[in-house]
């Protein structure tokens, strides 16, 4: 089974993900871009994106691009940082790119942009790659 077909096979059993309409738009080894729509039920009390919303955009692009090695992987943590706000029907686009991957842990920031190209949020998440499973 291709690495691809792995990565697709996860996205495809991510039920969160699809849950707030995200769409993966390209895979890559340790690189991956998914995209999501910001809708009215999405916003918080100021009528902005929420911003727990738009860490799991990130968190999911984070996810597909640390999984993109054929070896399942899990966030052991992130942080975030919040720089601009995201309105109804902004199309945010989340690019993950893996920085560092050693032994089996790694490091992947993750930048959100508006379509205006502005960015929204900042993201580093840390990985761990899981042990194989024995039978």
């Amino acid at each position: 089974m291709s690495r691809a077909l792995r990565v697709e096979d996860m996205w495809a059993a991510d039920a969160a993900s699809r849950a707030l309409g995200m769409t993966l738009v390209e895979v890559a080894e340790g690189r991956a871009v998914v995209r999501m729509t910001v809708r009215d039920d999405m916003l918080n009390g100021h009528g902005t994106a929420h911003g727990g919303l738009v860490a799991t955009l990130a968190d999911s692009a984070f996810a597909v691009a640390c999984n993109s090695h054929g070896v399942a992987a899990v966030a052991s943590g992130f942080e975030v940082t919040f720089l601009r706000p995201a309105h109804v029907g902004d199309v945010l686009v989340a690019t993950a790119q893996e920085r560092s991957l050693t032994a089996r842990t790694g490091i992947c920031d993750v930048t959100v942009r508006r379509p205006d190209g502005e960015v929204v949020a900042e993201f580093r998440g840390r990985s761990r790659q899981l042990p194989p499973r024995t039978p």
